[in-house]
């Protein structure tokens, strides 16, 4: 039987808050009335301030340590605090922009905040899981909650379908976790992922436990949106509501490779099964090259932004795999102090790329096709300026924190290995090269055509603020990238 202490409790705070305030906040919405919207609002983004300050406390007070709570069940390492305080940032801004579309575009749905916080809490258990129960219950709590807000916008045929989409592909990659995890179980006879690495550093070819590690590359490809697995993201992100796109394809899409990274890194890393013809990690590499091209061949053809932004995301899924790689070959703390760097770096550009495209639709018109933004410049110059320094991020383009991103992740992966990831390295520098394409069609539309009828853009204080905050951390990300990557763990 475990025996619970304070610890078990101290070390989870964030969670705790996360977890409580969501609850909370489902229940306070049936009590209130009114302009509710913009009070639960702000009650869920000071939960969500609460958690990262939590966070942030006690990433400074735990050190070099990793303390394991309830059992084993959870893991509090730095590593955990970093990543729900990245949950937690970025749910709160994603609170921010919703508000503002809900009022605009009317669609009323005060519990959409509970179910967010709700959703982070999930995200922010992957980051702390020491068990594969751990990792199942994280993923379905997040994917649950995340079912119900996608389909929030009653009314909206896009939105609802964006729903049934996401729910089909979460419960078809739910049933390959489950059955992944079964497996590994009947391997080893446990859950505990530390117990797991080290049988599987005396038993590196036991069939059940090969069968059961790709089963689950299989189950988190699903969660990230790896190709051959992506076919619910164009259009989940392109009928959902614009903001919570943005919490998809930043939160969501992060806790799913840290949940990669604390199974495949961590139970299956350095030399247990990297390579060769059963390792995971030459299913991964070759999952990131297909994943890179396919991402961006198909964003070069897009003509709405919602539906550019999530090929883009794909390709930037496939980025984040070459550093998972290169983490589970032994590249060590610098690789996976990388893809935390990147992680963060691309949730912020990310949510910010979706809150301009928010930002400037009206009721009438939400203008997204790219052949919308003509002009931007001419009417809203600081919205224009914004939306170009997300664009040249995401691209790769100094001194931004996406270029920093990519540098630490190819670095690492150059030097993974005896070199033996060049090939992966190559073929992602040159797709970075061509992502630029599509990402400099939406800049010279702002500012090198005439524009096709007047900007009416929400007026918003809390969208402005939250806009201007990722602008500033991606822009500070790329200025001082040192301080960043040594709060990565670099």
């Amino acid at each position: 039987m475990i025996e619970l202490t304070r610890e078990d409790f101290l070390y989870q705070i964030p969670l705790l808050i996360l977890a409580v305030s969501g609850v909370m906040l489902i229940l306070l919405e049936a009590f209130t009335e009114g302009n509710r919207r913009d009070f639960l609002m702000s009650l869920s983004v000071a939960g969500c301030v609460g958690a990262l300050l939590s966070s942030i406390v006690l990433f400074r007070s735990i050190g070099d340590e990793s303390i394991e709570l309830f059992g084993g069940m959870l893991v509090a390492d730095r590593l955990a605090y970093v990543l729900t305080g990245l949950f937690a940032g970025a749910t709160a801004l994603s609170a921010m922009l919703t508000a503002d579309h809900q009022r605009t575009h009317r669609w009323e749905v005060g519990e959409l905040y509970g179910l967010m916080l709700i959703a982070t809490a999930g995200a922010s258990l992957l980051s702390m899981a020491g068990s594969l129960v751990t990792i199942f219950l994280g993923v379905e709590m997040m994917s649950i909650a995340i079912y119900d807000f996608m389909a929030a916008r009653r009314g909206s045929r896009p939105g609802t379908e964006a729903a049934m989409k996401y729910f089909l592909m979460g419960a078809f990659s739910s049933g390959f976790l489950a059955y992944g995890i079964a497996l590994l179980y009947g391997a080893t006879g446990t859950f505990d992922i530390s117990s797991i690495a080290a049988f599987a550093a005396e038993n590196p070819s036991d069939p059940l436990l090969v069968v059961g590690a790709l089963v689950l590359v299989v189950a988190l490809a699903f969660k990230v949106g790896a190709v051959p697995f992506h076919m619910w993201a164009p259009d989940t992100y392109e009928g959902a509501p614009t903001p919570l796109s943005g919490f998809l394809a930043s939160v969501a899409k992060a806790a799913g490779f840290i949940a990669a990274v604390r199974i495949f890194a961590e139970a299956f890393g350095g030399d247990v099964m990297p390579f060769g013809r059963l390792g995971w990690a030459s299913v991964f590499a070759a999952l990131a090259a297909i994943t890179m091209t396919v991402g961006n061949l198909a964003a070069l053809r897009q003509e709405r932004i919602k539906r550019m932004l999530a090929y883009s995301s794909i390709a930037h899924a496939g980025t984040i795999l070459v550093g998972l790689v290169a983490v589970g070959v032994g590249a060590g703390d610098g690789a996976m102090a990388a893809v935390v760097y990147y992680l963060i770096a691309y949730s912020l550009t990310t949510i910010g790329a979706f809150g301009v495209v928010s930002w400037i639709g009206s009721r009438d018109k939400e203008r997204l096709r790219i052949d919308d933004w003509s002009g931007l410049a001419v009417s809203h110059p600081l919205a224009a300026l914004v939306m170009t320094v997300f664009l040249l991020s995401l691209g790769g383009i100094p001194p931004l924190a996406g270029f920093f991103g990519k540098f630490y992740v190819f670095s690492q992966a150059v030097s993974a290995y005896d070199q033996q990831l060049l090939w992966l390295v190559v073929i992602a520098v040159l797709n970075s090269i061509l992502s630029l394409f599509y990402y400099l069609r939406v800049v010279m539309a702002m500012y090198f055509r005439e524009p096709e009828g007047a900007f009416t853009p929400m007026r918003s204080p809390a969208t402005v603020i939250a806009l201007g905050l990722c602008a500033f951390f991606v822009v500070k990300m790329g200025v001082l990238p040192g301080g960043w990557m040594s709060i990565a763990g670099g």
